[in-house]
């Protein structure tokens, strides 16, 4: 059936449907809309006191900027089920409960989903790690006597076969190491408790008031056309939904990839041992992959290790697996999903991920390419309903937006700026009335 698409298609054919909005200038009911002139006065002075406020504040601020930042990122992710629970009659804080229910129900569903095959698969690798163990002593013994037969005077098993009991002893049995900083371990866990528990609240509070705080922005930015498509917190909630989206999409497709990879190394005898975890390696590759930075190294560090320890040439099959999988992540499956989602050059996206980390670490990393989307969605908005006043002699009035059509009092055509007479009729205009909007 021929039509329109609709907004989900668009976005996913390379189509942003917010493109498509019309000028600030034309309303929805075909009034006009003038941008909003910032006077040189507030550009002079305003504007560099608010940047420098904002500064001060978040310097201020600290951790509790970034506990208001992560709960409001969460708010706009939750609102669209919330709104839609709206929309079905429902009372909104009512609807806010069922959001938060069914997110906890779903989350443990995949957790369960999720915990047998990725535990049992744990439990093997763990009880498998004494002969793995086992088996590269003996390549190191093989080696070691192909040294003493050549009369190359190396001594690789002695540390080798070290090296590989402190291994054994930290997946299997575990070290009094682990026991001296179970306290700390726990104060941290405490701590990261407490710090979601707060997130929580605030953006359960944030979501309450989520209608009040939309009509706070859209009275202190400037008018939009009255569609939804031109609407400020409409569209920052887009951008934060669509790299969630995106994000998830990402970690399932490259989860998944690698995952197939593991087993198809695993049933062609390249890598035995990636046919029996295929499941839980790519589980974690994907779950890695919404770390920044080292996230791809560490989810394919779990599968290189078992392959070193094993036979360093199946490492080297895996180590070209995983670079070719990178490769194939930043420049086919990465592009194709963030350039339809966040729409952020790289070199930004880049530095918002360097920022964040610097200033919050992790979890500043984490939430910062989301806020990034929201910084971009505000600077299209404000470019868009917004214009500077020039600092030469170019009126305010003519920066607002072009001046009202004339028309003939005898005819009604449209007659242009300094026209004395009517080019249809050719009756007289009033000198008075081309003076005052000339």
């Amino acid at each position: 059936m021929s039509g329109e698409r609709s907004t989900e298609e668009q976005e996913w054919a390379g189509h942003d449907p917010l493109d498509d909005e019309p000028p600030p200038e034309a309303g929805v009911d075909g009034s006009t809309i003038p941008k909003v002139v910032v006077p040189r006065w507030i550009q002079l002075v305003g504007l560099p006191l608010l940047v420098v406020a904002l500064y001060l504040i978040a310097k201020t601020a600290g951790v509790v900027l970034l506990a208001f930042t992560v709960a409001a990122v969460v708010a706009l992710i939750l609102n669209p089920m919330v709104s839609f629970l709206q929309r079905r009659r429902l009372p909104r804080g009512l609807a806010i409960v069922i959001v938060y229910l069914g997110l906890i129900g779903v989350l443990g569903f995949v957790g369960v989903l999720l915990a047998n095959p990725v535990a049992d698969q744990a439990q093997k690798f763990g009880n498998d790690v004494p002969s793995i163990v086992d088996d590269a002593n003996n390549r190191l013994a093989d080696l070691q006597d192909y040294f003493d037969d050549k009369g190359i005077n190396i001594e690789v098993k002695r540390q080798g076969e070290t090296a590989l009991q402190t291994l054994q002893e930290k997946v299997v049995g575990g070290t009094s190491d682990v026991v001296d900083f179970g306290g700390q371990i726990l104060k941290t866990a405490v701590t990261a408790g407490l710090g979601l528990l707060l997130v929580i609240v605030l953006s359960v509070y944030m979501l309450i008031y989520g209608e009040r705080i939309g009509e706070i922005v859209r009275s202190v930015m400037p008018p939009g056309d009255g569609t939804p498509a031109d609407d400020f917190p409409l569209r920052i909630q887009r951008a934060v939904a669509g790299y969630v989206r995106g994000q998830v999409f990402f970690s399932l497709a490259m989860g998944t990839g690698a995952g197939l990879g593991l087993y198809v190394f695993g049933a062609t005898g390249v890598f035995p041992d990636g046919k029996t975890y295929a499941f839980a390696f790519g589980a974690w590759f994907g779950l890695m992959e919404l770390v920044p930075f080292v996230g791809p190294f560490l989810g394919a560090l779990p599968a290189l290790v078992v392959a070193l320890v094993q036979d360093p040439l199946t490492a080297v099959w895996l180590g070209i697996f995983f670079t070719a999988l990178q490769q194939l992540e930043g420049h086919v499956v990465a592009p194709y999903i963030f350039g339809h989602t966040l729409r952020i050059n790289p070199l930004l996206v880049i530095f918002a991920l360097l920022l964040g980390g610097e200033a919050y670490g992790f979890l500043g990393a984490l939430i910062s390419l989301p806020i990034a989307a929201m910084l971009r969605e505000t600077v299209v908005y404000l470019r868009r309903h917004l214009v500077l006043e020039p600092w030469g002699t170019t009126s305010v009035l003519g920066l607002a937006g072009p001046p009202p059509v004339r028309h003939c009092p005898e005819c009604g055509s449209a007659v242009s700026q300094g026209d004395t007479f009517c080019r249809s009729c050719g009756a007289p205009q009033a000198r008075t009335e081309v003076a005052s909007q000339g």
